[in-house]
């Protein structure tokens, strides 16, 4: 059969596409998903995505290659396998970036993706709750919910003691600043998540002209010539061909779209040739380019109770139950993530160039095969967690075999610079003094990781080595610019050398953005959209 647009991916930018594709009624929409529903208790509950972390039902559960930046570690990557794609799985933090990150992406030979036009698409995304009508949206499909009286009683202090550090306080991170510590805004609704599928795809599903498969993995990419004109996927173990009679959008993410476009032909010749696939189109950049935040936490034992002991005994976990279940309220109604912050390093940064994350909970003690959100440590914890913004470390996705359904080789390079260890050294040191500072440190009792015995710089950056991991926001693997040279897709997001064929999701993202990347994906698929919708109409 076939539709006007096939879109490869239901994750955060490819139910946004679907959505706004179909709206207008004119154009008919297939939309492949190689994962499952996403109406899964786990999935709705916002405290739940600990029981998704390892769930190879909803999660495609991928392994980096082991990586000399994090002493040899073959890192977890977990990934989105369901409607709704990591938006499914994720700590719901909404986070848009900082202006002057999409002001680089324009000069990166991107017109169109500056400030102006990136902001007017969040503003018609958002929903969003105490909304500065100069800055934020008011009555899209994507409800931003502040954390209100549901917040822990440690979160004050710890933004205080943020304060005494120099840190501001920040009441909107997606306002005037980043600068500053403060309280996490999230994608939750009514006490669920609300995931890209339940935003945007759920009601475009009610249209008669968009078609959603799932359990559909898409193989190939199809051609005519050097035209795609569709996709082969797989489906209850039979082959099916679906044809495009305008285009295909590959929307499967920062490691899935570089993976199809590779095993179609389309990336490097010298890798691909190696793998006996005849080549489409020579790009070296397809898969390069990999940029992702590397993340740590610092954990202390406290004297006062935290969430770790409201979640760990049987009955804390049945009175949280009933909480959430009789109202959709409660710790199981919320990101573990709810104080935070951007903070320089060094006071001639133009702008922040790390994230702060405060959990009043702690899991030191680990549970097999579960991230243990919901049995955390048998005694008081909190954790701060630190990100860096903008690494200069960079890695890469290759396919390993012509084989589709084998993972792709994850080499994510983490603190493959020295820039990159440089500031995280700075940045858990600014972490101890949040921590030292007596308005938070009244209540510690002791710091339990790394503990007081690593002080040195090398034992500090050989403990950041050892304990650091992804912070689950890959991008860039098939970056845009209208230099052809230096990209994958120009600036309309259609793939350089190849007809009929565009790429909207995070692997498209010149340069990563300053924060949490959920939220500018959805705004990709947005303003992937409006393109693709203008150059139909023409």
């Amino acid at each position: 059969m076939t539709y006007d647009f096939v879109i490869v991916g239901a994750g955060s930018a490819g139910c946004v596409l679907a959505d706004r594709l179909t709206a207008n009624g004119k154009y008919s929409v297939l939309l492949l998903e190689a994962g499952g529903s996403d109406m899964r208790f786990f999935i709705q509950m916002p405290l739940g995505y600990g029981k998704t972390f390892f769930d190879p039902a909803v999660n495609w559960m991928y392994r980096a290659e082991p990586d000399p930046g994090l002493g040899g570690q073959r890192d977890y990557w977990p990934r989105g396998k369901v409607l709704g794609g990591s938006s499914s799985i994720n700590a719901m933090v909404y986070i848009r970036g900082d202006k002057r990150d999409f002001q680089e992406w324009e000069a990166a030979g991107n017109p169109g993706w500056g400030w102006d036009p990136v902001s007017a698409a969040y503003r018609a995304i958002e929903d969003y709750e105490g909304a500065d009508p100069a800055i934020n949206g008011k009555g899209g499909p994507l409800r931003i919910s502040q954390l209100g009286a549901g917040k822990h009683p440690l979160c004050d202090p710890y933004i205080e003691a943020a304060k005494a550090m120099g840190l501001p306080f920040n009441p909107n991170f997606n306002g005037v600043t980043q600068e500053g510590a403060g309280l996490y805004d999230c994608t939750i609704k009514g006490g669920r998540r609300l995931s890209a599928s339940r935003a945007f795809l759920r009601p475009a599903m009610k249209r008669s002209n968009l078609r959603v498969e799932t359990g559909a993995q898409v193989t190939r990419l199809v051609f005519e010539g050097m035209r795609v004109t569709g996709v082969e996927y797989v489906q209850r173990g039979q082959t099916h061909l679906a044809q495009a009679g305008r285009e295909v959008i590959l929307s499967g993410g920062a490691i899935n779209s570089p993976q199809l476009l590779q095993l179609s032909g389309i990336g490097p010749s010298d890798h691909l040739k190696t793998l006996g696939i005849a080549i489409r189109h020579d790009n070296p950049h397809v898969g390069n380019h990999l940029q992702d935040h590397a993340a740590l936490n610092y954990t202390w034992k406290m004297r006062v109770p935290t969430l770790n002991e409201k979640l760990r005994p049987w009955w804390g976990k049945l009175k949280a139950g009933i909480q959430y279940l009789t109202t959709g309220q409660g710790p199981l109604g919320l990101s573990i993530n709810q104080g935070g912050g951007f903070f320089k390093t060094d006071p001639s940064q133009p702008r922040p160039n790390m994230q702060l994350y405060m959990q009043a909970f702690s899991t030191l003690i680990p549970k097999e095969g579960e991230r243990p959100l919901l049995t955390p440590d048998p005694f008081p914890g909190i954790s701060l967690g630190v990100s860096n913004c903008r690494p200069t470390s960079r890695g890469e996705i290759k396919i390993s075999s012509s084989d589709p359904f084998e993972h792709p080789r994850i080499m994510p390079n983490a603190y493959s610079t020295t820039h990159d260890v440089d500031e995280m050294l700075d940045a858990v040191k600014f972490l101890r003094g949040i921590a030292a500072q007596p308005v938070l440190a009244n209540f510690i009792d002791e710091e339990l990781r790394p503990g007081p015995e690593c002080r040195t710089d090398e034992e500090l950056i050989a403990d950041f080595r050892q304990r650091s991991g992804t912070c689950y926001h890959a991008s860039g693997t098939c970056r845009m610019s209208d230099n052809a040279s230096q990209a994958v897709i120009d600036s309309r997001l259609r793939v350089h050398g190849v007809a009929g064929l565009r790429v909207c999701d995070a692997s498209v993202f010149p340069n990563i953005i300053s924060g949490n990347t959920n939220g500018p994906s959805m705004m990709v698929g947005w303003k992937g959209a409006e393109l693709i919708l203008a150059d139909a109409a023409r």
